[in-house]
């Protein structure tokens, strides 16, 4: 590492150890175990960016950052942009520590069942990719391959010791062995459309479902036997939480690096079912529930859902044990889905974001709708996520003012 990324690095890392020690942050934690716990507490609000499109570029694009070595770049990227976040002043919490992620041996993306997936760019910029169907025929079946646990060590401790060496004294660095198949890897949803394609999933339901269902209990029992490895070799630990949310609640400790091993119990689970949002809940339960159940009941705690309607599915879900969040999205009907969810579960609702600061930020549409959806959320565990934004025309700071703006009009 040469000494100019050495001290650029370390001035963020200085930066933003600062903003983790703010008493604030245990505040919000205190919040978001009541809410998690499902105890009253006002709203919790948070930004999540999820597409890292053309708004961020001009934030965080490689043209911005000033470290040379891309390792070091990552990071670099990372404490800017959650100093940027911390402006947003939304209740998002900041942990007073550092991950390098381990190197596995198995890409989790675009080869994690031993069929590689290509991706077609889109020819203008900016524009979506196009997954083409890996699982061509079924005969290609006799190619899948059950994800590994396995890890690069050396890779893993080279990467460790870079980023310790460089900021080590400033901020704690731990190391994420978690294994591949958490998050959006685990709900097989994901997986499948890759494998398959979304358009084709539809007629195996009725061309071909013995083949289909034959494919959904391989991923099953693949996903299952990866975390079975990793449990196993103790790399589940506190920072294997996943939830779309903040992972604290009453019932699981919350994260932190070096914590040693824990069960899949000791943690949350997620899991969604956006390839099937067209889907019919009978078929829903059919072709992925049934499937996802027994992955799901490992866990503490689970959260369900992204950006698919589950509106006519909320009966559905309630067969998950655990369940304690469901989202609801922004092509769901907010009414029904809090009149269906009441205060049995965390309810995440997460508006257009193109209505919120996508074209415009108009705040008498924000307060309209925000308004409208509180009719009918204030008797509910509420979360109001802003997610998945593609642009705020240049507009950055549209985001603080949009939390600032939701935040008086819950409060009233």
């Amino acid at each position: 590492m040469n000494k100019k990324d050495r001290q650029i690095l370390r001035e963020l890392a200085k930066q933003y150890m600062e903003i983790c020690n703010y008493p604030i942050q245990d505040e919000r934690r205190k919040l978001w175990t009541e809410k998690n716990s499902l105890k009253e507490t006002r709203p919790l609000i948070f930004v999540r960016f999820g597409m890292w499109n053309a708004w961020c570029t001009d934030i965080f694009g490689d043209h911005t950052l000033l470290c040379e070595d891309e390792f070091f770049r990552f990071y670099e990227r990372h404490f800017r942009m959650n100093l940027f976040h911390y402006e947003i002043n939304d209740d998002w919490i900041f942990e007073p520590y550092v991950t390098v992620r381990a190197v596995f041996e198995t890409d989790s993306w675009n080869n994690l069942w031993g069929i590689p997936v290509s991706v077609t760019p889109s020819s203008m910029e900016g524009g979506a990719a196009k997954y083409e169907t890996a699982l061509k025929d079924w005969s290609m079946m006799s190619l899948l391959r059950v994800p590994q646990h396995k890890i690069d060590e050396e890779k893993t401790k080279q990467r460790y010791s870079l980023l310790s060496d460089a900021i080590g004294d400033i901020i704690p660095v731990g190391v994420d062995r978690s294994p591949v198949c958490l998050g959006f890897s685990m709900d097989i949803s994901t997986h499948l459309g890759r494998l398959r394609g979304h358009q084709q999933i539809m007629l195996d339901m009725y061309d071909a479902p013995e083949n289909l269902h034959k494919l959904l209990s391989f991923m099953r029992d693949g996903i299952l036997e990866n975390q079975r490895q990793a449990e196993q070799a103790g790399d589940i630990t506190l920072l294997s939480h996943v939830n779309q949310a903040m992972p604290y609640c009453r019932e699981l400790e919350g994260p932190k690096i070096n914590s040693g091993p824990r069960k899949r119990k000791q943690i949350w689970g997620y899991s969604a079912a956006q390839e099937f949002t067209l889907i019919s809940p009978a078929m829903h339960q059919e072709f992925l529930l049934q499937y996802q159940l027994p992955i799901l009941e490992n866990f503490g705690l689970v959260a369900y859902g992204c950006c698919e309607n589950l509106t006519e599915k909320i009966e559905m879900l309630r067969q998950i044990p655990n369940l304690r969040i469901i989202a609801v999205t922004p092509s769901a009907n907010v009414h029904k889905c809090a009149e269906k969810i009441g205060t049995d579960y965390v309810l995440s609702w997460r508006p257009n974001p193109g209505d919120m600061v996508g074209y415009s930020f108009d705040e008498g549409r924000i307060r309209r709708i925000v308004s409208d959806a509180m009719k009918s959320l204030k008797h509910c565990h509420t979360i109001i996520v802003l997610k998945d934004i593609e642009t705020v025309q240049n507009e950055p700071d549209r985001l603080k003012k949009w939390v600032e703006l939701v935040r008086k009009i819950t409060s009233t």
